[in-house]
């Protein structure tokens, strides 16, 4: 594993977000945020893959539109589910 994924040092320090993580057919990990639009990273590991969409977060979230998003979130208002075709 790569260096521990700390906590932003932001207005929103501690705020959970959801992500998904996909590995893709070359072997990268994508992840998106769902709660911006175009909210993408992706990372040769899962570790740097979390780290990176951080940081996309981060800069997403000092725009003020997006700074009202996180502080009108709530986590459980999402859910996860699969489906069987």
């Amino acid at each position: 594993m790569g260096r521990p994924i700390t906590p932003a040092k932001t207005k929103h320090r501690g705020t959970q977000v959801p992500v998904f993580v996909e590995k893709d057919e070359d072997g990268f990990y994508v992840v998106e945020c769902p709660l911006f639009e175009g909210c993408y990273s992706q990372g040769k590991t899962v570790d740097e893959a979390l780290r990176n969409i951080r940081e996309v977060i981060e800069l997403i979230a000092e725009e003020k539109n997006n700074r009202q998003i996180l502080e009108t979130y709530h986590p459980q208002e999402i859910s996860l589910h699969t489906i069987t075709l």
